[in-house]
């Protein structure tokens, strides 16, 4: 198959990139020239590479053709400083343009990387959302199947430090003097990268089969943990002297106090989470133990 990723370079871009190279397909990614490689650097000589910052759309698809898919996982969540409107260009205004490119070039589906939360709780929030609809519409239109994949959050060893459950980890691992933490009582879906890999390849496949011009999942484990239980656990696996300042910082505004997927959808396809969240969390401790030498 003939498949176009962008956000390769990130931690679930890279994933997916390194299964569906060991599958055999025929890749291209999009990345910007300044992008860190070190991810995927084992296999980017055996893959097509364009720089966004480079090139342009046109120039992508009049050199390699139509592809059978596109799997969008790029994003950007404003953690960095990044603005409201550096947010809706990279959120919304990137992939349209994509989109708009692929719907007139006979590629039959994308896969959407969408995001679990409410879009009233920030501006990554909202713009995916915004995002989510346009290719609703897109869809609809018949210019190309949309396959949107609501993401809860998941986690793994090498995942970027401004993630949750790599930045508790790393600072237990660290010992540092202290975490201040909101009161935890919010409830989170946590999943595996190995399981969520498992469900775009799942999807992808499907995707040759057909079907309708939109379709939804929800992507997680279908189970929510409290955020307090969660850092008590990663604690006290780790046996970390860091003190847990819950209650330290308040809750956000708007903040969701349940996130839980819903996946019955893929559950109808024959996907199921195989790694347990404490097994997880113990292969992603031992991991970043090794890999940082903590």
């Amino acid at each position: 198959m003939k498949i176009l990723i962008t956000g390769a370079t990130g931690f679930l871009g890279s994933r997916l990139l390194w299964a569906l190279h060991h599958e055999g397909h025929d890749l291209t990614i999009l990345k910007r020239s300044c992008s860190d490689t070190r991810r995927i650097h084992d296999i980017l000589s055996q893959i097509k590479v364009y720089d966004l910052d480079t090139c342009d759309f046109e120039q992508i698809f009049t050199t390699t053709g139509t592809f059978d898919t596109i799997i969008h996982t790029a994003t950007c969540y404003g953690r960095t400083g990044e603005s409201a409107a550096d947010m809706l260009d990279a959120n919304v205004l990137f992939p349209l343009k994509l989109l708009q490119a692929v719907s007139s070039s006979c590629t039959t589906t994308f896969l959407n990387t969408d995001s679990s939360l409410a879009p009233n709780l920030n501006f990554y929030a909202l713009s995916k959302k915004q995002f989510r609809d346009w290719g609703e519409m897109f869809a609809k239109r018949g210019s190309i199947r949309f396959i949107n994949i609501k993401l809860e959050h998941f986690f793994g060893a090498g995942d970027d430090d401004s993630k949750f459950i790599t930045h508790i980890i790393r600072s237990c691992l660290q010992n540092i003097p202290d975490l201040q933490l909101t009161p935890g009582e919010q409830r989170r879906d946590f999943i595996h990268i190995d399981d969520v890999c498992s469900a775009y390849l799942l999807l992808l496949r499907k995707a040759i089969d057909g079907g309708e011009s939109f379709l939804e999942y929800e992507l997680g484990s279908g189970n929510a943990v409290t955020i307090r239980e969660i850092v008590e656990t990663i604690h006290r696996l780790i046996g970390s002297k860091t003190t847990l300042n819950f209650g330290g910082v308040p809750y956000r505004e708007n903040e969701v106090m349940e996130s839980r997927a819903d996946v019955s959808a893929l559950a109808a396809l024959g996907w199921s989470p195989k790694i347990r969240l404490p097994d997880g969390i113990r292969q992603t401790i031992e991991l970043e133990r090794t890999n940082n030498s903590l």
